[in-house]
């Protein structure tokens, strides 16, 4: 059996893997509501909304990385680069950088945080 679907090959023989826009979400909007909390903002995440292109948010304890990029990407149509997560006594919080350059302070402005 061949394994058509999870890597495609070029012309040229070599193998390349799928994009991300082939590849399905593996949450629901249902899911990705109540797996982003809320978003997480005092003086030191709001620089980092204005420095670094980052929002934190409180996510669910079980919320893994890819859940929490599917999460943003349903609930708010934004493109992730890379998300950081840390434990705390307010519970996990997940630090998510934007592909685009003002994503974050964008993201922001529509959730009413700046």
């Amino acid at each position: 059996m061949s394994n058509e679907k999870a890597i495609k090959s070029t012309s040229t023989g070599q193998q390349k893997r799928p994009v991300a826009s082939e590849q399905k979400s593996s949450i629901t909007s249902e899911q990705a509501a109540t797996m982003i909390i809320a978003p997480y903002v005092t003086e030191k995440t709001f620089n980092q909304i204005e420095k670094e292109n980052k929002l934190a948010f409180i996510v669910t304890e079980k919320a893994t990385k890819k859940q929490i990029i599917d999460a943003i990407s349903i609930l708010y149509e934004a493109d992730v680069e890379e998300v950081n997560t840390t434990r705390t006594i307010r519970g996990k919080k997940a630090f998510v950088k934007f592909k685009t350059p003002e994503g974050a302070r964008d993201l922001a402005t529509k959730l009413a945080l700046v």
